[in-house]
């Protein structure tokens, strides 16, 4: 039986995290120092979002792939970007743009795009790479003002894309989504599993070995 390669997911994000480890993945995080504010202000206000997203996905990932000097490894860099009223929206950091973003988004639907990048190294050397962005509608309730401050109250929005979680407390204010779930959480695992298959990497063969 061939030997996977080992995957490296570039990102601090529990909720990729979450995804690949409930997916049965077995990987490592190392986080990328791409400085993300720089990054985006470097490609100036008219990128489209969908380019902005693959940027920076890209970016994350080739940084960690840099460091990769043995074996046979798969870096995986995302980064994910609400788009509503023709505006990327990252993360409010402070509790008065979520506050602000919320009672812009309550009762509309936005676009969730998360760029994905992979990128696979044998012994420190490029062997290939494949990118693709998956976009998935979000239609957001029509929640009062109260619930958006006990909201933001909790810190949670203030550090997600878009200000907002489909797996933890802002699930409730979510109407529902069209598209992929998984990747409104952070991660779309059926785009990856594709991106890997590009790279000659077979999702089946990363899954975890159960130990006793």
């Amino acid at each position: 039986m061939k030997q996977a390669p080992t995957l490296v997911l570039a990102s601090a994000s529990p909720a990729r995290a979450m995804l690949l480890r409930a997916a049965g993945v077995s990987f490592s995080i190392t986080t990328s120092s791409v400085d993300e504010e720089a990054l985006t202000a470097a490609l100036g206000p008219l990128v489209a979002v969908t380019d902005l997203v693959a940027h920076l996905a890209r970016a994350k990932a080739h940084d960690v792939a840099a460091r990769q000097t043995h074996g046979d490894v798969v870096v995986v860099g995302c980064d994910s970007m609400l788009e509503f009223a023709g505006l990327a929206h990252g993360k409010p950091l402070t509790a008065d743009a979520a506050r602000e973003r919320w009672q812009r988004m309550r009762g509309h639907t936005g676009i969730l795009h998360t760029g994905h990048h992979v990128v696979r190294i044998t012994a420190g050397v490029h062997v290939a790479a494949a990118e693709a962005v998956v976009s998935t509608e979000v239609d957001f309730a029509e929640i009062s003002d109260e619930e958006i401050d006990a909201y933001v109250a909790t810190g949670e929005p203030l550090n997600v894309a878009g200000a907002f979680t489909l797996d933890s407390k802002g699930s409730a204010f979510i109407r529902g989504v069209r598209g992929d779930h998984a990747n409104v959480v952070g991660l779309s695992l059926a785009g990856l599993r594709l991106l890997l298959q590009q790279v000659g990497v077979t999702w089946t063969d990363l899954w975890a070995t159960p130990t006793n």
